[in-house]
Formats: C-alpha cells, sequence, structure tokens
C-alpha cells in the first residue's frame, strides 16, 4: 500500500470560484427635471412646516396666555374679573331701582 503514495511535488491548489458578479450595474440614476426637483422641494417644506407648526402653536398660545395673564395682573384685575364683567353687561346689568 504504501507503494501506491506517490512522492511527487505537491500541485497548486485550485483557486476559488470568483465571486458572482452583481447581475448587471446599476444604471446611473438619470438626471431628475426641474418639476420633479420641485415637487420634491416642495414635498420637504410641507413636512417641516409640519413638524415647525406641532411645535411652535402650542407655544405661542401658551405665550399668549401668560401675556393676556401678565397684562391683566399689571392692570390690577385678573381674568376671571374680566370674564364676570363681561357677562354682568351682557345679562343688561344689575336691576336699576
Amino acid at each position: 500500500m504504501t507503494s501506491d503514495v506517490g512522492e511527487q511535488p505537491l500541485e497548486p491548489a485550485p483557486a476559488p470560484a470568483p465571486a458572482p458578479a452583481p447581475a448587471a450595474p446599476a444604471a446611473p440614476a438619470r438626471k431628475l427635471s426641474w418639476r420633479e426637483k420641485r415637487w420634491q422641494r416642495r414635498r420637504r417644506r410641507r413636512l417641516f412646516e409640519e413638524i415647525l407648526g406641532w411645535i411652535l402653536v402650542p407655544v405661542i398660545c401658551v405665550a399668549l396666555y401668560w401675556g393676556v395673564r401678565a397684562g391683566l395682573n399689571a392692570a390690577g384685575t385678573s381674568p376671571t374679573a374680566v370674564i364676570q364683567a363681561i357677562k354682568t353687561l351682557i345679562s343688561g346689568g344689575s336691576p336699576q331701582p
């Protein structure tokens, strides 16, 4: 059995199979027309404005509330007193004797 073993120089191993190439090279992205660019800008702007609106509207409402309250406090009254005065005016005031 040992006679079957050949003492020949080693042969180089076969080269590994090359990695499969992509099916087709990606086509270069086509250039957008001016209308498509405008549409993308509008979409981004609308999204930005929507997000900004969700943040700024509550801030503006709270600031207005604080401003009205501070103004009435500076005038020496309160929102409750102003509402009571308006109700009195609408109802015609107190009955006259």
